[in-house]
């Protein structure tokens, strides 16, 4: 192949970019002095603008634009029923369903009492329409069979009511126990009823909370885990310039759990969840290993500039431009563009990486000057390394500038933002690898180099390369072609829960209520003109089969109430009197409870038969509590927090079912309207999943099969999905744009179409090793690990540019030239400071640490492997002239 010669426009505008890179040297070598102070106020100005600017918005919404059509539905629904926005769910469980209810009432009324922190606090659970209308939800034959327990246990409610006292159980356990000596009763309904009754008086005689489910003695089967379960939604008044928005309301919620005994040890569970917990909980995370990570992150950077470069006075002063340019360009994002955003603020990885990369790039070429000029001064040393590495950095800070500015027409907010405040920190990192670095070096004063900075070592594998190009072209392609067929099977996901530790709190707790069918938060809410329409649409929506079922207002309207209605008055007129007596017995005095415990001790020790083990269990706990002070006083008193108060309840409860109307939808509350029926008429439908998974296709699909049938909805399932089109579009966009502009940007500056494409073809197969190894290790890319590849593009780039710009110099052994020892030690300082992400205990973080050090040495090996073949073979051509070279 004939040699080519880049054309003559190419070589003017290298030369051109050397010139003002070694006068832009000159000037700052000068005056040193000068360019410090002005780059030190510049640094302190940025810091005086961080420190009292400095904001961060955490609201990963606003991560998208308004106008998208998704984010309009949300705002639709949002603006309907804001009432149910921005909630933290509290989830109570309890011993007993009693327990968990007293426990959410308490916590309710402490949490009321703090309007500056809780916009609203509700118990969706609570209202005595739930109670009333209890036994109306029951399907009739259910119904049929509870009345039945309920109307054959009159004898004994009667005592109870007639005396919910430690003496009242006392006198009914002798009453049952008379019973049982005379061959009445069922045993196998009493038996689970006696356990259960000697499980608790065994546990409060040994000290223990041990409290008594009386609705299962009622029911005859254990309680339904939600039954244990109570809500408090609490919507807090957030502050998302902070780190953690909620801080201040879960800590409130967690101090008055603490303060009002709402702990295990007294049967009570308190867990909080929801997105902004999990948010709060994730930044949590975050930051808590951050000090240790970056403190090794850091000791390891400076351990390899000492390998790469040798010198103190070489590292010391690119560290300090570093310092200096990091408050400088977030300054101009807060400026410029606002608060933080939880994608922008990865600014801060971006500039150390091409900030250290440039300070390299310089230092390096210093150290060639200081060896091929060892006897003459360092000034003009530093001017001969301007003009060698500063076109170099400046074409790479202009391909680096195209691809981060090509995030901005985009609608992922998040990473337009973060393009626009990186392409302003690589312009401060040229700026000042080119004026403070330099000016700095006057002073530190670098020695001169005995031996060349190069790695002579490697000039065989540059001749093999070279020998060897066309089958090594070959191999790369086919390399390339299997990474591209593997992207088949690349995954990208973008459900919040799979970057966030499954260990803590909130997101154990949001795992847990997924995999219920009556508390999953992974439902579609869909908005009709009216009720009507709402019933239509709902039936509509039932018939999927991804869907499990659809509630609506109406949904709260029991079906068949006359004849459960019916049965339930017959209860209610046999069991009215017995449950409503004229009057209850005084509270009873201790030494009366005591002679009551022993009393019905005595008759349950005289049971025989098949109850005969139960009831002597029970006899001997009850005699133990039944002696005196002052062991058998406080078990007493234990006895009674155990068993009292859950009476009291459930003979309430039982009063208000018995009592149940015909429930219509004028009747039912307000609240509950208020949840369903929007202010100007709109209807809500909620669309529950068939499948309680939260893998990312199976929501896919729910998604879908309800947008089939209602375009218009929204929920987790529907953002997920609409956000990951959003995000993909935006990175295929931004791609295409960044690819075109970077490509004429180096025919324009390297003056040959044959060099503009070698350089961008080792980033292309950096890129495929990178996803084709995702998907071979099963790692999607998300929200986190995406950032990586504007990295990969500016590190990937900047490489290629570097080796591209050598070659067109002459240089033709680029192995062993000094360029690869500041490209692999740029590569590796990145890929250690990036790296140390991957051991952090947040998934997210640790993704996009691996995926970082992926590419990095992908960026590495491809850049380091291809162009050394590919430049030969493809683009042979002579050295540029004399005055593109300096």
């Amino acid at each position: 192949m004939k040699p080519e010669t880049p054309a003559a426009g190419g070589g003017r505008r290298i030369a051109l970019a050397s010139r003002l890179a070694s006068i832009l040297v000159g000037w700052s070598i000068r005056r040193p002095r000068l360019v410090l102070a002005l780059a030190l106020l510049a640094g302190l100005a940025g810091c005086w603008v961080v420190a009292t600017r400095f904001a961060l918005n955490t609201d990963v919404v606003a991560l998208f634009p308004e106008d998208l059509p998704w984010r309009q539905t949300e705002e639709a629904m949002d603006r309907a029923f804001p009432q149910r926005t921005d909630l933290i769910a509290v989830v109570v469980d309890g011993a007993t369903p009693d327990i968990a209810d007293r426990a959410a009432a308490a916590l309710a009324g402490a949490l009321e009492a703090q309007p500056a922190l809780f916009h609203t606090v509700t118990r969706p659970d609570a209202d005595p329409f739930f109670r009333r209308a209890a036994l109306l939800f029951q399907d009739e034959a259910e119904l049929r069979a509870t009345t039945e327990r309920i109307i054959a246990a009159q004898p004994l409610l009667g005592t109870l009511a007639a005396d919910p006292s430690l003496r009242g159980v006392a006198r009914t356990l002798e009453l049952l126990a008379e019973g049982l000596q005379r061959g009445e009763g069922d045993p196998a309904v009493l038996r689970p009823a006696l356990e259960a009754l000697a499980t608790t008086v065994e546990g409060t005689a040994a000290g223990r909370f041990a409290p008594l489910d009386w609705s299962r003695l009622f029911t005859g089967k254990p309680p339904d885990p939600l039954a244990l379960r109570r809500f408090v939604l609490v919507q807090p008044v957030p502050d998302y310039g902070a780190l953690a928005p909620v801080a201040a309301a879960t800590s409130a919620v967690r101090a008055a759990a603490a303060r009002l005994g709402l702990t295990p040890e007294h049967g009570v569970r308190v867990r909080l969840t929801g997105d902004l917990v999990m948010g709060d909980e994730e930044f949590s995370t975050v930051f808590g290993g951050a000090i240790t990570e970056n403190i090794l992150s850091f000791t390891a950077v400076a351990f390899l500039l000492w390998l790469g470069l040798r010198s103190g006075r070489l590292i010391f002063p690119i560290l300090g431009t570093l310092v200096l340019g990091l408050p400088i360009t977030a300054a101009f994002g807060l400026l410029v563009v606002g608060p933080f955003n939880p994608l922008s603020i990865a600014f801060a990885v971006l500039f150390i990486g091409f900030g250290v990369d440039f300070g390299i790039q310089f230092a390096v070429s210093l150290r060639e000057q200081r060896y091929e000029l060892a006897d003459r001064p360092l000034p003009e040393a530093l001017v001969a390394a301007g003009h060698h590495a500063g076109e170099a950095i400046a074409l790479a800070a202009m391909a680096l500038g195209c691809g981060f500015l090509a995030f901005l027409p985009t609608n992922y907010r998040g990473v337009s933002e973060l393009g626009l405040i990186a392409a302003a920190g690589m312009l401060v990192a040229v700026v000042l690898s080119l004026t403070a670095l330099p000016a700095w070096l006057t002073f530190t004063r670098p020695r001169p180099e005995r031996e060349p900075v190069g790695y002579a070592a490697l000039a065989p594998l540059d001749r093999f390369l070279a020998r060897h190009a066309r089958p090594v072209a070959a191999l790369l392609l086919v390399l390339a072609i299997g990474c591209g067929i593997s992207l088949a099977w690349l995954r990208f996901d973008t459900n919040p829960l799979d970057l966030r530790d499954p260990h803590t709190e909130a997101v154990s707790t949001f795992r847990e209520l997924m995999h219920n069918r009556d508390t999953t938060p992974n439902t579609i809410d869909v908005l009709a003109p009216d009720l009507p329409a709402a019933e239509a649409l709902a039936h509509r929506l039932a018939a999927l089969p991804e869907v499990h079922g659809t509630v609506t207002l109406a949904s709260f309207v029991p079906e068949g109430q006359e004849a459960k209605l019916a049965l339930i008055q017959d209860a209610a007129d046999l069991l009215g009197v017995t449950l409503e007596p004229g009057e209850t017995s005084p509270p009873p005095d201790d030494p009366t409870i005591a002679n009551a415990l022993a009393k019905a001790a005595t008759a349950l020790g005289g049971i025989r038969g098949g109850l005969a083990a139960e009831a002597a269990r029970l006899s001997a706990a009850l005699q133990a509590l039944a002696a005196g002070p002052p062991k058998g006083e406080e078990g007493r008193e234990r006895l009674r927090a155990a068993l009292i108060p859950g009476l009291e309840t459930v003979l309430g409860d039982l009063r208000l079912a018995l009592g149940a109307r015909k429930v219509t939808l004028e009747t039912l509350p307000d609240a509950l309207k208020r949840d369903w029926i929007a202010p100007g008429g709109q209807a809500r439908i909620e669309v529950r999943p068939q499948d309680l998974s939260d893998d990312y296709a199976v929501m896919a699909r729910f998604a879908r099969a309800v947008q089939t049938v209602a375009p218009a909805a929204s929920g987790p399932a529907i953002s997920i999905q609409a956000s990951s089109r959003t995000i993909e579009t935006a990175f295929f966009q931004a791609g295409l744009i960044a690819t075109g502009a970077t490509v004429l940007l180096l025919l324009l500056a390297l003056g040959s179409l044959r060099l503009a494409l070698l350089a961008l073809a080792p980033l292309t197969l950096a890129g495929l090793l990178t996803l084709a190894t995702c998907v071979a290790i099963g790692q999607p890319l998300n929200l986190a690990n995406i950032i990586a590849l504007p990295l990969l593009f500016a590190q990937g780039v900047a490489f290629k540019i570097y080796y591209v710009v050598t070659w067109q110099h002459g240089e033709r052994s680029l192995l062993a030239s000094p360029l690869t020892r500041a490209v692999l030690y740029s590569a590796l300082t990145n890929g250690t400071a990036f790296g140390s992400l991957a051991v952090s205990a947040h998934p997210g973080t640790a993704s996009m640490g691996l995926l970082l050090m992926l590419s990095l040495l992908f960026a590495l090996t491809a850049v380091m492997l291809t162009l050394p073949a590919l430049l030969p073979l493809f683009a042979p051509s002579q050295p540029a002239p004399a005055e593109g070279r300096g």
